[in-house]
């Protein structure tokens, strides 16, 4: 468990992170989002001691980082995949770790065989592409069988093989009891692993709440009808009670009524429906929405006509406001 109270970080006038407070639980996986500069690594950094806080407390199962004894026993973390000494093999680079962490050294081909990098073990890191540096890194998150995890843009470089990989491999993780807390940019990969998400925004909590609740709660959900005999729809959707918006292709959008309520209304009136599909927002939709006012940098198109790559025309500005900074 990583439990954080108060969790704040100045740096100089700038706040980076402001009175941070939520639990990290076992058995489940927990994303952590933000939009850029939100502070996400500078909060990972200070859970593993790497960084101070101003005020506040992170404890790792009850304990400050530093007090820990043999660390990579309790937690495990990928925050930098080229974190490493690229003239070392990717065996060597281990063993240092777990020589540091009172790890026995038949562990380091363990985690190399579920990693998939015991064909390279003995190859310089230096070479390795980003996706195998990224097995490395993650080889040494689990090196000391750690009840508590962390990934930071755990898929970057990975193909999708290795996508699904780690996937599984968080989840399984998860299911063992131990507490897994990722941080990514991939909305459609954060939403098939995570259970749980914290999001923050400019350093502030905005949300501690299940997947589910949180698309629910930052998204507009809906049904939407199309059929032949359009009109006679709106009429039987107005007897009942039910008010209908125009949709693009001759369909109907209907809120605050279930997809089984309108399919049965249909079938009442003998009414030939061509699509009946209820409609909830992805996550990428609801995280936009919640962090519309969070976000520090907005890119803005240019005139009309103009190509995204030209050069901009004189007068237009840079393309860029800085939210909150008087731009």
């Amino acid at each position: 468990m990583i439990e954080l109270d108060g969790l704040t970080k100045r740096y100089g006038e700038k706040v980076a992170v402001n009175n941070l407070t939520f639990t990290v639980s076992p058995g489940i996986v927990t994303g952590f989002l933000g939009p850029n500069g939100a502070g996400k690594s500078t909060t990972m950094r200070m859970m593993l001691g790497l960084d101070n806080p101003s005020a506040g407390d992170v404890r790792i199962d009850g304990q400050h980082y530093s007090r820990l004894r043999d660390p990579l026993k309790h937690i495990g973390a990928l925050l930098d995949a080229k974190a490493m000494h690229g003239g070392r093999s990717a065996f060597n680079h281990l063993l240092c770790l777990a020589q540091s962490n009172g790890i026995p050294r038949g562990r380091v081909g363990e985690v190399l065989d579920t990693v998939g990098l015991s064909a390279v073990a003995r190859k310089k890191a230096k070479g390795f592409s980003l996706g195998m540096g990224q097995r490395l890194g993650i080889a040494g998150a689990l090196l000391g069988d750690p009840e508590i995890l962390m990934f930071d843009e755990p898929v970057n470089g990975l193909d999708p093989e290795g996508i699904h990989w780690i996937r599984n491999l968080m989840k399984s993780l998860a299911a063992q009891g131990r507490t897994v807390f990722v941080s990514s940019h991939l909305m459609s990969e954060m939403a098939l692993t995570a259970d749980h998400l914290v999001v923050i925004g400019q350093g502030r909590l905005l949300a501690d709440t299940s997947m589910s609740d949180f698309i629910r709660r930052n998204s507009r959900s809906y049904v939407r009808l199309r059929s032949p005999e359009h009109e006679r729809l709106l009429d039987v959707l107005h007897q009942a009670g039910v008010t209908a918006v125009a949709a693009d292709g001759g369909g109907v959008e209907v809120d605050g009524t279930t997809s089984e309520r309108l399919g049965e209304l249909a079938a009442a009136h003998g009414l030939v429906l061509h699509e009946l599909s209820p409609q909830q927002a992805s996550l990428e939709e609801a995280f936009m929405r919640l962090t519309a006012e969070s976000v520090e940098y907005h890119a803005h198109s240019g005139p009309t006509g103009a190509s995204p790559l030209a050069p901009a025309a004189p007068g237009w500005g840079a393309g860029w406001q800085q939210r909150g900074k008087g731009a």
